[in-house]
């Protein structure tokens, strides 16, 4: 995060730009900070990422932004959050994103515990669509989290600040994502391996695991760690055990994923298709209104 002073420190009303009314923050990492804003524009409320005053002039962040935004450019999917513009200049370089109404799925989690099949399984589904696409257009997500997916109809991936091409991905020296929702070669490129589409594989995989069984299926790291393998578990241990309430076949799909070599992996087709006869073998009951929206 950034430092209480690192901030824009706006609230309700206050201009962010002409355009753009700001209504309250959402939050922010060490580079970025999101606000909530009105726009007048497309006169709907909408969601602002903004460089932090202190990073303004620095190029890495920049070029941070940029990468985000031709990523944004080139992905159009309906589990994918939309751009709305950019200003990548200026004082106040900022990207504005479409505002998506539903709670983190990271948050439903925390609050409520392990998700209903009716809830996972379009989640599985309509994530691992996006996965699909991803890999379809040389592009890996490598931060699919449950913090980084919206909750609705369908479900909605969002951040792609640190989305790397294939080629780039593949050239990564240093660990980039979330440490938990790593796959085990993106903790260490290239000594643990190359990161490439099937990352996002295991981070749909270890997302979904958390999703059905309410808990992470890998201890927590110790951060400060000189020692890989304590602060990546994933590179050393077994993921745990899901619930034994879960469908075989879903245990079987989910811990596919999380394969430690990524040429074991299933792709994430497969996963939509193991999934999708599955959520069609509710008892329609079961269903709410995710039936209906997958249908719409």
């Amino acid at each position: 995060m950034g430092t209480p002073t690192d901030s824009w420190g706006w609230h309700q009303g206050d201009q962010i730009t002409p355009e753009l009314t700001a209504l309250r923050l959402l939050g922010g990492g060490s580079a970025y900070e999101a606000y909530l804003a009105f726009d007048e524009v497309t006169y709907a409320p909408v969601v602002v990422k903004l460089v932090r005053p202190a990073q303004v002039l620095r190029e890495g962040t920049l070029r941070g932004l940029r990468r985000e935004v031709e990523t944004l450019e080139a992905v159009r999917h309906p589990a994918v959050v939309r751009m709305l513009r950019a200003e990548l200049g200026g004082e106040r370089p900022h990207v504005v994103l479409e505002n998506l109404d539903g709670p983190r799925l990271s948050t439903l989690i925390r609050r409520y515990g392990a998700l209903e099949p009716a809830q996972y399984l379009p989640l599985g589904i309509e994530v691992g669509a996006a996965a699909h696409y991803f890999r379809r257009q040389g592009i890996v997500h490598l931060d699919i989290k449950p913090s980084n997916i919206i909750m609705g109809a369908p479900a909605r991936l969002i951040d792609l600040s640190v989305a790397r091409t294939l080629e780039d991905a593949a050239a990564l020296t240093y660990g980039i994502g979330t440490d938990s929702y790593m796959a085990p070669e993106q903790c260490d490129p290239p000594r643990s391996g190359v990161p490439g589409a099937a990352a996002d594989v295991w981070g749909l995989g270890v997302t979904l695991f958390e999703a059905i069984a309410g808990y992470r299926a890998f201890d927590d790291g110790d951060q400060s760690s000189d020692d890989m393998g304590v602060r990546y578990p994933q590179l050393v241990d077994e993921p745990y055990l899901l619930p034994d309430r879960t469908p075989p076949q879903v245990v079987e799909i989910v811990m596919a994923c999380l394969a430690a070599d990524p040429d074991k992996r299933p792709t994430p087709a497969d996963v939509c298709d193991t999934l999708g006869p599955v959520l069609e073998s509710l008892p329609r009951g079961r269903l709410g209104g995710f039936k209906e929206a997958l249908a719409r």
